[in-house]
């Protein structure tokens, strides 16, 4: 149950004075619909309406404050024309403007021979300087209160400056006097305002630097909402840590026939990963792990030796990946070491995906099926295990948090999980994230990977780059051409795969096949078979094949209109090459004029192929929420913290988190008491559920 201390927060938005049907639906595009959203909904900008200027010499453009005695009106003599009202004072002479007017507003607002303060952006047109509906108009004693920095809000469709900032200093003059949850020597160390302060200051921005993430206030209400979110998901952590697991050892037999049959030795980062991954399928709590691994950094190897160790036990095991293409690449990897040791593999795919379905799920709940490696369809309701021990989810965040549960229940609940990305996250975002999770890193590369070269050309030059794959196909290398778009497009002059298929065809005839994300499976499979075994030589495709596709003799990746991928996704596309022991090149064709964070991006690429790096740095550039996206990876969408600049505040809340349950593990005196209130402001109200009396 919410504390009653919250509900003035939590009503409608039409509780609040000015607020009626119409405001609150278009308040509702921009996800306010309460009065705390208010609160959380901060300042962009601010308006100086403290300059004042002489009128015969006021700079055009500017927003001014001025008071001026009122002329005689000018109506408009049809309607489509402005409504005038002239002004003067000392200084010059200045035009008030007003479309669409009601003249008896006016008059009554702007009696003629009055004096009048003004407030508003000034304009010259034909050599007259003029107001266009002027944001304030009052008596001259105003002139203080309307002098001023006003905070200026995103806006949307139907929803006024004036409407929501009246609504917002509304839900203001009742905030509740919060009982504190910081740590007292914390709060004093940075010198933070109590709660109530600091949500007033930050909607009265007193200069620009209060805009800043850092500044003190936001900096406190930032760090509120970090602790809440570290708050949660410690409490979640230990609640799936004190769950019954089980625990599955072996010998390792199996194990050491596959790693004997590999022709590579394994990496530090792999044998420093499947010892952590062996010490949580032995412990007696549930496994929950996060391998990042960058692109080509071995993750499939080390989730196949994890899952022999379930199978040795005589347990089953199964690797779930997003794609079919995945899917089935997967099988294809594990099949030739599944048989050297020994162990019997399946594979699942949608309904209808694929022949002999029913026999493999009979084979399955018989336990005559060791490893299944799957799609979404694993998930299933009619898929059952005989004995599933241990799971394996590729690229978790194609995957929401219900579906990590629903598989991890197949395992009579007590299924270990391993959960793996090829996207390499940064550090702030795997803590908010995936913060429930123990965390492993592949940061090494097999043995015998040469960088490959990163280029970047401007797209005139394209004739140039079609010339040199001509040389390089002939001299047997094969190539991946990425292209944004499927087909050409009237509105977008965006590479389109078809077109450029169909281009290349010109030049190499037969030896170009297609991908794309529309293209039925079978089709796909076909195209990229062709591609692998070398019938095809040059795979022109969109980002389907971002992530997981392998390919040893691809050497060349060219990526058109390079400047309108993010980062991560650069770093994957160029992922697709180096894979085997050739010298391998990216060029990255791109439109000029690049825009700055475009140019940023790809002097990046070209700087490092380092993924936690790169990671990094397209945080900087984009933000938490698209890194990831927020929708697929279950990330928080935060209000208040921006994780680009409040790194060391996440830091700080998970190391306070975690201090804060060790002395006070249900949250029971005076501070866990105001924290339990801080879990339901930010709205994580289950994790009050994991406490021993919530």
């Amino acid at each position: 149950m919410r504390p009653e201390i919250l509900f003035p927060l939590f009503r409608p938005l039409t509780a609040l004075a000015g607020v009626g049907p119409r405001i609150a639906k278009a308040c509702a595009r921009l996800d306010l619909e309460r009065p705390v959203d208010l609160l959380w909904h901060l300042p962009s900008g601010l308006l100086d309406r403290r300059f004042s200027p002489p009128l015969d010499t006021a700079p055009d453009g500017v927003v001014a404050t001025v008071v001026v005695d009122v002329g005689r009106h000018l109506p408009a003599s049809n309607r489509r024309l402005p409504y005038r009202v002239p002004c003067h004072n000392e200084s010059g002479e200045l035009t008030l403007v007003f479309f669409h007017a009601r003249p008896n507003y006016l008059q009554r607002v702007l009696p003629e021979g009055s004096s009048r303060v003004v407030s508003g952006r000034l304009e010259r047109f034909r050599g007259e300087l003029q107001m266009s509906h002027p944001d304030h108009i009052g008596e001259p004693a105003e002139l203080a209160r309307i002098q001023t920095l006003e905070p200026v809000y995103p806006l949307t469709a139907g929803l006024t400056a004036k409407a929501l900032q009246k609504a917002t200093n509304d839900a203001l003059s009742e905030l509740p006097e919060m009982p504190e949850w910081l740590d007292p020597a914390l709060q004093k160390a940075e010198n933070w305002l109590p709660w109530q302060a600091a949500v007033q200051a930050v909607h009265s921005p007193a200069g620009f630097d209060d805009l800043d993430p850092l500044a003190t206030a936001r900096a406190r209400l930032a760090y509120d909402e970090l602790l809440a979110n570290q708050l949660a998901l410690a409490l979640m952590r230990r609640s799936l840590r004190r769950r019954a697991g089980r625990t599955t050892q072996a010998e390792g037999h199996l194990r050491q026939r596959v790693i004997a049959a590999l022709d590579y030795q394994l990496t530090g980062a792999q044998q420093r990963t499947l010892g952590e991954v062996d010490a949580d399928l032995a412990a007696e709590h549930r496994m929950l792990r996060l391998l990042q691994g960058d692109v080509g950094s071995g993750k499939t190897i080390v989730a196949l030796l994890a899952m022999l160790t379930a199978v040795e036990a005589g347990a089953q095991a199964t690797l779930m990946a997003p794609t079919e293409i995945l899917a089935r690449q997967h099988f294809a990897t594990i099949e030739p070491l599944a048989q050297v040791a020994g162990v019997r593999l399946g594979l699942l795919l949608g309904r209808g995906r694929q022949k002999g379905r029913a026999a493999t799920l009979r084979a399955l709940a018989a336990g005559e099926i060791d490893i299944l490696v799957g799609t979404h369809a694993v998930f299933q309701q009619e898929v059952e295990f005989r004995d599933l021990a241990f799971a394996v989810i590729d690229e978790q965040h194609r995957f929401g948090v219900h579906q990590r549960l629903a598989l991890s229940a197949k395992g009579a609940g007590r299924c270990d999980l391993l959960v793996m990305t090829a996207t390499p996250i940064p550090r702030t975002l795997a803590l908010t994230a995936f913060g429930d999770m123990e965390t492993s890193r592949l940061d090494e590369k097999p043995p015998g990977r040469l960088p490959v070269e990163t280029r970047a050309l401007p797209l005139e030059r394209l004739e140039e780059v079609v010339k040199a794959l001509e040389r390089h196909v002939a001299d047997g290398a094969r190539v991946y051409w990425v292209c944004p778009l499927v087909a050409e497009s009237e509105i977008s002059d965006l590479a389109a795969a078809e077109q450029r298929q169909a281009h290349l065809s010109q030049h190499f005839g037969q030896r170009v096949a297609l991908v794309h994300g529309r293209m039925k499976g079978s089709l796909k499979d076909d195209a990229m078979a062709r591609f692998a075994s070398g019938e095809v030589e040059i795979l022109v495709a969109t980002t389907v094949i971002e992530v997981g596709v392998d390919v040893p003799e691809a050497t060349v990746m060219v990526i058109e209109h390079a400047e309108r991928f993010g980062l991560a996704q650069l770093h994957q596309l160029r992922g697709r090459v180096g894979r085997g022991t050739g010298a391998s090149s990216c060029l990255m064709l791109y439109a000029p004029p690049l825009g700055e964070v475009a140019r940023r991006r790809l002097e990046i690429m070209r700087q490092t192929e380092d993924g936690f790096r790169i990671a990094e740095e397209d945080l900087k550039l984009r933000g938490a929420g698209e890194v990831l996206g927020t929708r697929q990876s279950g990330l928080p969408a935060f209000r208040l913290a921006d994780l680009g600049a409040h790194g060391e505040l996440l830091a700080m809340a998970r190391d306070d988190a975690r201090l804060i349950l060790e002395r006070d593990s249900d949250l029971e005196s005076p501070r866990g008491q105001a924290l339990r209130v801080l879990l339901y402001l930010f709205e994580r109200d289950a994790a009050v559920g994991y406490l021993g009396s919530g």
